[in-house]
């Protein structure tokens, strides 16, 4: 029988290994290198208005619930609101880590297209292809069960650590040899150009490359010591991603042409120009098949996550039985294929779009607005269960009391509230085609999204609900 201590075996180390898993990618380089030196601000301004908080109301939360698993999103809204706002939440949750799959599987694309032939990175049919080939593998693959595909993330996050110090340790040589640089290290370069909100744009992106740190927060039941290890995991693990981030972006911004930036190519693209000046070309497989890597193992994580925490509000009886089936391992395997089925129609945005880099960042924005309604439904209920339930054990507990609370919470909401608004306007250094199909496709988007979930919602039927589920109405 394991005692209490053994099962908490979590110390502030184990906590910052497995945050950085969630929210640190090196897909993230090019996005934020376009805004040059002022990628700085972006994210300093993200982590203090968005991550830090965001981290510290899922330790409370995680600590007063501690879920079975995936599905503290879901477990946190049922407590304060009830299921049908916690079916919302989940909800968005999952459609927003579908809506982003194509996202990251373009980037994986792109880069495979460095070790054949370069110009590929720009043919959609190639991109296509390759990404639809890449998620169903990878869905397969989850299938057989987390222990099974483990290794993979693992080797991802290893593959990604070594690739950003690689393009650090390059990016600094760069400097000290004095060869030409890209962008102005200047006060004016960073501060954001603010004369037009799609200026601005570009902030959705930052939100969503250092989101998901929920999934990673329902681990606090099995930590040592949450009130010292949690509040210093989370600092430690917000300066190093934030610091990798920011380095590894710098880098690329230094060596390639901010105009030039491509959203899906720009990390090889920056290689390309360290490779060429030091005569390294023979490494540029390499490093492709390693940036590939960690990029897979990204996806591995997310493929499953999110959908087990689906999972939990199918077996509350809000959606049919079909949506509870388990396969032999454990794994939820209808809603995992359902999920591909989506992404694979969510692809065809590459043909509508005037090009890659333009379909990238549409699905980033649809992305981030659905995932920060989540949040904000997350956010407002850690408030409503300090009101409704404050007698509820908690072992980490965000400190100033109700003020405190207030004040994380606030800060939280209205940044996502001010980044949500920011996504309805395309950014000014992208192509995005006409307007109009931009706004209506976020607009139809965010409004289809809720729509569902409200249908699904009320179409349920009482025989839906398992015997081991705990829902209210």
């Amino acid at each position: 029988m394991e005692t209490d201590t053994e099962k908490k075996a979590l110390g502030v180390s184990g906590l910052v290994a497995i945050n950085m898993c969630i929210i640190f990618s090196v897909r993230g380089f090019p996005l934020l290198a376009e805004e040059g030196l002022s990628l700085v601000f972006y994210l300093m301004f993200s982590a203090l208005t968005f991550l830090v908080p965001t981290a510290l109301i899922c330790a409370e939360l995680s600590s007063a619930w501690p879920p079975r698993g995936p599905g503290g999103v879901y477990i946190w809204s049922r407590e304060a609101f009830g299921t049908k706002w916690a079916f919302l939440a989940v909800w968005f949750q999952w459609i927003s880590a579908v809506v982003w799959f194509p996202t990251v599987l373009s980037f994986i694309a792109a880069t495979i297209a460095y070790i054949f032939d370069p110009s590929l990175a720009d043919n959609k049919i190639f991109i296509l292809v390759v990404v639809l080939s890449i998620y169903w593998l990878a869905t397969l693959a989850n299938l057989l069960g987390m222990k099974e595909v483990s290794w993979i993330s693992t080797f991802g996050i290893l593959s990604s650590l070594f690739i950003t110090a690689l393009i650090i340790f390059l990016g600094g040589l760069w400097i000290v040899e004095g060869r030409p640089v890209e962008i102005s290290f200047t006060l004016d370069g960073f501060l954001p150009n603010l004369e037009s909100m799609g200026n601005l744009a570009f902030l959705a992106g930052v939100m969503v490359i250092i989101s998901g740190i929920e999934i990673a927060a329902v681990h606090t039941d099995a930590v040592k010591n949450p009130k010292r290890s949690m509040p210093l995991a989370i600092l430690i693990c917000t300066v190093l991603s934030c610091t990798l981030l920011l380095l590894g972006s710098l880098a690329l911004a230094i060596v390639v042409p901010q105009e030039d930036i491509s959203l899906v190519a720009g990390l090889m693209e920056a290689f390309e120009f360290f490779l060429k000046a030091y005569h390294l070309h023979w490494l540029a497989p390499i490093i492709a098949l390693l940036i590939v890597s960690g990029s897979i193992g990204e996806i591995t994580s997310w493929i499953l996550g999110p959908s087990k925490g689906f999972l939990v509000s199918a077996k509350d009886g809000v959606l049919p039985p079909f949506f509870q089936k388990l396969n032999r391992n454990g794994i939820p395997i209808n809603i995992l294929i359902t999920q591909a089925l989506i992404v694979t129609a969510l692809m065809c945005v590459f043909v509508l779009m005037p090009s890659v880099n333009s379909a990238y960042w549409i699905l980033t924005a649809l992305n981030a607005q659905l995932y920060l309604v989540m949040y904000i439904i997350m956010f407002v209920a850690v408030i409503v269960l300090r009101h409704k339930k404050p007698d509820v054990p908690r072992n980490f507990k965000i400190g100033g009391g109700m003020i405190g609370i207030y004040f994380v919470a606030m800060v939280a909401i209205l940044g996502g509230l001010f980044t949500l608004i920011l996504g309805f306007f395309p950014p000014s250094q992208l192509e995005t085609g006409n307007i109009w199909f931009y706004e209506l496709f976020l607009s139809l988007g965010i409004v289809v999204m809720t729509i569902i979930p409200l249908l699904i919602y009320g179409f349920r039927k009482a025989h839906w609900k398992t015997s081991d589920a705990q829902g209210q109405e």
